[in-house]
């Protein structure tokens, strides 16, 4: 009996093999071939990327900046327009998208300028929020009419203990008090010349969102802490500061150094301090002082000679004092006799920071060619709202 043997050379089945080890080696080969072919594709596509990638490099440094991708996510129709507002004046845009409805809280009259565009106004925000000012610990909301109004409750419910048969006495009448808070006018007048505003690579909206978010920074915190309401925020050192003893609700408390403009011999008035301030607010509690004070207050010790202070563990974390996180404002006074150097309390609490959250801007082409000038305003108010929260520390014997 004869048997035919069929013989593959290089992988490919010889003429006559029959079977099923023929047709699995048949489509192993076609796969194969269909990688390869795949293979060679990516690779020529790479190859391409690369080339474009190479000629985009050589186009910037012959330019000197950056060249954009032509696919760069397009411009929000609001976004675009304020930007043509404020690089050339056309507000057409935004009156049309205002007439649409598709942007009713970005136009306004002209005469009282347009709302920025969403994107400057959060960062205008997030650059105030992170930088040191009273708005880091403050309690801040949202408002759209012309005031906010704290309740403050100053009773408290009776209770006692009292059997089945017994009978509990009424408790006395709350005493309810209005602290109200009034929105004042922000502004701040940022120029730059047409010429710059005409070139396409100067990004307009960060440059303002920068200038403007610098110059209500400084003039908030400065108001937040001694502003004297006319015009602007009331600051919580404006109000009535007694010593703890005489406190009444009103005014802020103090506690003494007990040597005039300076700490004494040991730190005993700053734990004092701490220990004034009532349970409910202590647990967190922020102490407020300018640099100059820090310096001072970075060098003492208790009684066992450790220091007070102690910096941060973590990139980002504030330095504390006797286990408490400290502000760096340099708006608070500097240590000298009598002073108010130091201010430590829950200010979350204790003050209130009101503001309408939009940001309004009027372009001027006039009044100062051949610059333009922004004139950018915001209305924001500010008070303390429960007079138990905060205490200071005052540089004097008594």
């Amino acid at each position: 009996m004869k048997t035919t043997e069929t013989k593959t050379r290089a992988g490919q089945a010889l003429p006559g093999a029959e079977g099923p080890e023929a047709e699995v080696e048949a489509a192993l080969t076609g796969l194969l071939d269909e990688l390869k072919g795949f293979q060679s594709e990516i690779r020529t596509k790479l190859k391409q990327q690369e080339e474009r990638l190479t000629m985009l490099d050589r186009k910037t440094i012959s330019s000197g900046r950056p060249v954009l991708a032509a696919a760069a996510a397009p411009e929000a129709p609001h976004q675009k327009a304020f930007a043509a507002y404020v690089r050339s004046g056309d507000d057409d845009a935004l009156r049309g998208l205002a007439l649409e409805g598709k942007a009713l809280n970005t136009a306004v009259a002209a005469e009282g300028g347009y709302l920025v565009d969403p994107q400057t106004s959060e960062r205008i925000g997030t650059v105030m929020q992170s930088t040191a000012s009273l708005r880091q610990v403050a309690r801040i909301v949202s408002i759209e009419a012309t005031s906010y109004d704290v309740i403050v409750d100053h009773g408290d419910v009776g209770s006692a203990w009292a059997t089945e048969a017994g009978t509990v006495g009424e408790s006395a009448t709350p005493v309810i008090e209005r602290i109200t808070i009034p929105l004042h006018e922000l502004a701040a007048m940022p120029k730059a010349s047409q010429r710059l505003l005409d070139d396409s690579a100067f990004d307009v909206e960060g440059w303002l969102a920068e200038r403007i978010a610098d110059k209500f920074i400084r003039s908030e915190a400065a108001a937040f802490i001694s502003g004297d309401g006319a015009d602007k925020p009331k600051g919580f050192l404006d109000h009535s500061i007694v010593a703890e003893s005489s406190w009444a609700w009103g005014a802020l408390g103090y506690v003494p150094t007990g040597t005039d403009g300076g700490f004494g011999p040991d730190p005993d008035g700053i734990v004092s301090l701490v220990y004034a301030l009532g349970a409910e607010y202590r647990a967190n509690g922020t102490f407020v002082l300018n640099s100059k004070t820090a310096g001072l207050v970075r060098k003492l010790k208790d009684a066992d000679g450790r220091f007070l202070w102690s910096d941060g563990l973590a990139a980002g974390e504030p330095a504390r004092l006797m286990g408490y996180p400290v502000l760096i404002a340099e708006d608070m006074p500097d240590v000298s006799s009598g002073s108010h150097a130091i201010a430590f309390g829950d200010f979350n609490a204790g003050y209130t920071i009101a503001e309408r959250p939009e940001v309004r801007i009027l372009r001027d082409p006039f009044s100062a060619k051949p610059n333009v000038l922004f004139y950018a305003t915001k209305r924001v108010g500010g008070d303390v709202s429960d007079f138990a929260a905060i205490k200071l520390l005052k540089f004097s014997v008594s």
